[in-house]
């Protein structure tokens, strides 16, 4: 007998809203987007071509640079190829934080997203706490990030995968209601077995999983959204809205989402002394002596 769980929209939409909201401080630095000009005129294109490289040999690097991104951590390092390279260009001058900002607004454009500016001059952090951000909830105005910028920045979803041990829940025997019966029948058959085989997964969009586009919000609209936190953003009267304009306007998407990156990259920065440019971004320069 499968286990039933209660669907609750708005505790799930807190929830997605919560992650995000948490990755963001509220001290914004001095960046600029022209910080390297003199010291490492290549930079950007150093890390463009890196990254793009990366991406054509394994198509999952895009999903994973952005999540870094958006949690602010380096719990798997970054890509240590983009540093090499950058070191032997002008070693000692960009820092890890810099390289994921510029990494996922390319990998972001190769897929088919916007193109934006980015403001560098970022250091990395001293310190690396996971349990920082438990249990703090701040306030949208306090944050930076309004609902608006929060649901934008969960359309990033539409790139990127799951496993079956995240949402197979929902799609059991008694399936959400919330979800379209075919797609949570596709789920279920998807996910036979994933108890034994734990790396089984799913795309995030199984319509065009490799593409970014608004089609993340358009499967929310048809019930076929592949979390629960994601589903629950086109039930909750905060975040609704927003998904049923991103869903018919693919622009008013990636205009929101480009202004939501730009508010997210300057929150919490580390600049000047408060912060180092590390010589291995999955460790602090500390611990390397």
């Amino acid at each position: 007998m499968g286990v039933r769980t209660t669907f609750r929209p708005a505790v799930a939409a807190a929830a997605v809203l919560l992650l995000l909201a948490a990755a963001v401080p509220v001290a914004e630095g001095r960046l600029t987007v022209d910080y390297y000009a003199r010291t490492c005129p290549k930079a950007a294109d150093i890390v463009a071509e890196t990254v793009m490289n990366k991406q054509i040999a394994s198509p999952t690097t895009a999903a994973g640079t952005i999540r870094l991104f958006f949690h602010d951590c380096f719990l798997d390092g970054c890509d240590a190829s983009v540093l090499t390279a950058l070191e032997l260009a002008c070693p000692g001058i960009v820092s890890c934080s810099d390289i994921l900002a510029l990494a996922a607004r390319d990998l972001l454009s190769m897929l088919g997203g916007p193109f934006y500016a980015v403001r560098l001059g970022r250091k990395d952090s001293f310190v690396s706490r996971a349990d920082a951000v438990e249990g703090h909830l701040p306030h949208s105005n306090s944050s930076g990030l309004l609902p608006r910028d929060l649901v934008a920045l969960s359309g990033a979803h539409t790139v990127g995968f799951a496993h079956c041990k995240e949402f197979a829940g929902r799609f059991g025997p008694q399936p959400d209601p919330a979800a379209d019966p075919q797609f949570a029948e596709t789920m279920r058959r998807a996910c036979a077995g994933y108890a034994d085989r734990p790396t089984i997964a799913v795309f995030n969009d199984v319509m065009t999983p490799n593409k970014f586009d608004n089609m993340y919000f358009r499967n929310l609209r048809r019930g076929m959204g592949l979390l629960a936190t994601d589903q629950a953003l086109a039930a909750d009267r905060r975040t609704r809205r927003y998904v049923r304009l991103y869903a018919a306007n693919q622009t008013a998407f990636f205009q929101d989402f480009v202004h939501a990156m730009e508010k997210l990259s300057v929150y919490g920065v580390k600049t000047g002394r408060k912060g180092e440019v590390r010589r291995r971004c999955d460790e602090f320069n500390s611990l390397l002596v």
